[in-house]
């Protein structure tokens, strides 16, 4: 079976990207000397050497080469976000997007997976938990780059699918979700989905919108490289396809349909069930009274945990900072609230009134929101929209209720 080379988007459009090289990378087949370097984009075009340029691609002559980036964005929007600097092995290239730039990590997938298994988990988790999670992370990662058909199993034989290939079916991505949008063009709703579209100039980023991929800054136990080798090669299945296999961090409980999350497509194996081994089915989450009385409370689930001991163990530093996963409380004032919709959603709606389920999905999820405004209502959707929307990073789950205080003589909150 062929490696395949995974093309990884770590800072994106930034007026200037900063690194270090080591001994052991070239430029167009010229040897470059070890240093730190900034390239900036000045009307389209990389500013390097004296020279401009259209794209940049250095290339490591040497496996354990390991090139720097400063100042690299982890969290993008979420509430964690910081600036760290990270080290990667592979190749680095420097492209133009939106007349900024961009640095792409390329890198073989089973090097990429070492990453991702640290930094999405603690290196130090249990060498079961590393081996699993390197089974889901190849396989969301090569459903994603090379479609449900990239490995055939009946021969046991991987196709390869190269950067042309890749770029036609990011394309097609993208175009599909433009046309989905297209479709639901109305007034009175504003529906979006965010999946691989976001990105055409390379497979996967590098963040929590993808997976995360820190470079070797966290890789630092035998556990890791050990759990990717004992794996190599091992992905998830379904009726002969490529399993896209989504996780996430807390489930608050229930998990939820794939379809009502992602993109407007079946997957029999995500579907909506309780987080624990034999339990009863989970009540009627889609119904209103049910999701309420569920999200207010603190039913038992594998993610409901408070033990010290199991979050040191599988959670990052950041991750830790957080303890409230599980059940949580934001408080936003009007004003805020009316000042993110102008901003996110480019809106006004007026005052903000009310904020009404529309749909929920089975693990009580909202899939749609109506705000109720005092000058017009507008309903959003799906997930992540209704999470971006109304929070200045994004709310942990979609997953809420609402209560009102000090409502004014005129009703508003």
């Amino acid at each position: 079976m062929r490696e395949p080379v995974i093309e990884v988007g770590i800072l994106l459009e930034q007026q200037a990207v900063q690194f270090v090289l080591p001994e052991g990378y070239r430029l167009n087949g010229e040897a470059v000397a070890a240093g730190a370097y900034e390239v900036a984009c000045v009307k389209g075009e990389l500013l390097f050497d004296g020279r401009r340029w259209r794209e940049l691609y250095f290339v490591a002559t040497k496996p354990e080469a390991q090139f720097e980036l400063k100042g690299v964005v982890i969290g993008v929007q979420f509430h964690w976000e910081r600036r760290e600097d990270q080290r990667f092995v592979g190749d680095l290239k420097l492209i133009v997007e939106g007349d900024k730039v961009t640095a792409v990590n390329v890198v073989l997938l089973e090097e990429y997976l070492k990453s991702v298994i640290s930094s999405e988990m603690s290196a130090t988790s249990s060498e079961g938990l590393l081996r699993a999670h390197a089974v889901i992370s190849r396989s969301w990662l090569l459903a994603q780059v090379g479609g449900t058909e990239s490995i055939l199993p009946s021969t046991h034989k991987s196709t390869v699918v190269n950067s042309s290939e890749r770029a036609k079916e990011r394309a097609t991505a993208k175009e599909l979700a433009m046309k989905i949008d297209s479709e639901t063009k109305n007034p009175d709703e504003h529906i979006r989905w965010y999946d691989r579209e976001d990105h055409t100039r390379f497979d996967v980023c590098a963040d929590d919108h993808c997976q995360r991929y820190q470079g070797v800054t966290r890789q630092t136990t035998a556990a890791v490289e050990q759990a990717v080798l004992d794996t190599r090669g091992e992905v998830l299945m379904y009726e002969g396809r490529l399993c896209d296999a989504r996780y996430s961090k807390s489930c608050g409980g229930a998990m939820e349909l794939f379809e009502h999350v992602w993109e407007p497509v079946n997957h029999p194996y995500l579907v909506g069930k309780a987080d624990k081994m034999g339990v009863a089915a989970l009540p009627d989450l889609t119904i209103e009274a049910e999701a309420e009385r569920w999200i207010r409370s603190m039913p038992e689930a594998f993610c409901n945990t408070a033990d010290a001991s199991v979050l040191q163990q599988v959670l990052n530093d950041y991750d830790q900072e957080t303890p409230d996963f599980y059940r949580w409380k934001v408080v936003i004032g009007q004003a805020e609230l009316t000042d993110l919709l102008r901003r996110k959603l480019n809106i006004d709606l007026g005052d903000v009134l009310e904020l009404q389920p529309v749909e929920r999905g089975e693990s009580g999820r909202l899939v749609k929101l109506r705000i109720v405004g005092s000058l017009r209502s507008l309903v959003i959707g799906k997930e992540l929209e209704i999470r971006r929307a109304v929070s200045e990073s994004h709310l942990y789950s979609s997953a809420f209720v609402v209560d009102y205080e000090a409502v004014d003589a005129h009703g508003v909150p």
